[in-house]
């Protein structure tokens, strides 16, 4: 006797290659990812490239073929996405779709009163963090989550056996005083520093290091140190603290809810103070090693990459559901 098992398609979902760290973790959920590209390789056209190692569940499709393919829902990821991109690609029945913006970034303009591009009240927006959450004016949005990071990494445990502090961030120098360039350039004259990440090689940097190879790069250095001042939870310190790196990081934003001083790190807005205790870590790799155990235990209870996903599956499902039942209702028959 056969058994017929009436399993639900997979989701389909239309976004772009924006942020490609945050697109990998997003590709371990349970769907497809659809990413349009174009022979050029324009902003958020690029495809799959060769840098992170995606499953099959995302997949390239041309731009000029996108308003010809069934989705379930559409997923922007910046300013240009939702002013431009759509417009550019999607067919007119497709802007009805069921849509979501995730919002990676803390306001820019001003930290409180800077209005969201997106204040279409049918869209579901997506906060990575509840402090972007909270600096965010969402306007008339009436549904708003937060989905805080997930990540996983290849099995990689930490030595510090290198007596630095190691830096992670794409164009320091060029992003200013937002990535805390003035503070790192500062501390690396009282502190042993080295700093990776696209364009740092012009600001005495060692280059980019492809995201599969960093985790085990930086798992040699002694502390993680992070001196942005105002951008959203960096995945690049999660993935330290998966490690079982000690993070030295500025009290700002999200990390004063995520790092304990003295017990996973250090954090202070006293760069002076945090000088001292990054001497420290060089002086005394047993307290580092102390210090970054206790991080790797914080980062598997809130950076589970299953929790990630499974938020993301729960809140696309919703956000189509909930599109369903408004569409049934502004078509029933009374």
């Amino acid at each position: 006797m056969n058994t017929i098992f009436n399993e639900k398609p997979r989701l389909k979902i239309l976004t772009w290659h924006v942020h490609g760290s945050y697109l990998y973790y997003l590709s371990q959920g349970d769907y497809d990812i659809f990413i349009p590209v174009r022979n050029e390789k324009s902003e958020g056209y690029f495809g799959r490239g060769e840098t992170f190692p995606f499953g099959p569940n995302v997949i390239e499709i041309a731009a000029s073929e996108v308003r010809n393919t069934d989705f379930d829902c559409i997923l922007f990821q910046s300013e240009k996405n939702y002013l431009i991109d759509q417009h550019d690609i999607l067919a007119d029945w497709q802007k009805q779709l069921p849509r979501l913006y995730v919002e990676h970034n803390t306001p820019e303009r001003h930290p409180t009163n800077s209005l969201h591009v997106m204040t279409d009240p049918a869209v579901t927006m997506v906060h990575v963090t509840h402090f972007n959450k909270l600096m965010w004016d969402n306007g008339p949005v009436r549904n708003i989550q937060v989905i805080e990071h997930g990540v996983c990494i290849p099995p990689v445990s930490y030595r510090g056996d290198i007596p630095r502090g190691i830096v992670v961030i794409n164009h320091i120098e060029q992003r200013g005083r937002i990535t805390g360039w003035d503070v790192f350039d500062e501390v690396r004259k009282h502190v042993p520093l080295d700093l990776v990440g696209m364009g740092t090689l012009e600001s005495g940097g060692l280059g980019e290091v492809l995201n599969p190879q960093l985790p085990e790069f930086i798992s040699h250095y002694r502390f993680f140190f992070n001196p942005i001042r105002y951008t959203s939870f960096g995945l690049a310190v999660c993935e330290a603290m998966l490690t079982g790196m000690p993070v030295v990081a500025l009290a700002t934003t999200e990390y004063v809810t995520v790092l304990k001083n003295g017990e996973s790190g250090f954090i202070d807005t006293n760069i002076s103070s945090l000088i001292e205790n990054m001497k420290k870590l060089i002086e005394d790799p047993a307290l580092a090693k102390i210090l970054g155990k206790n991080a790797r235990q914080v980062a598997l209870d809130k950076f589970d990459i299953g929790r990630f996903t499974r938020e993301w599956k729960d809140i696309i499902q919703q956000t189509v559901q909930g599109n369903l039942h408004n569409y049934e209702k502004e078509n029933s028959i009374h």
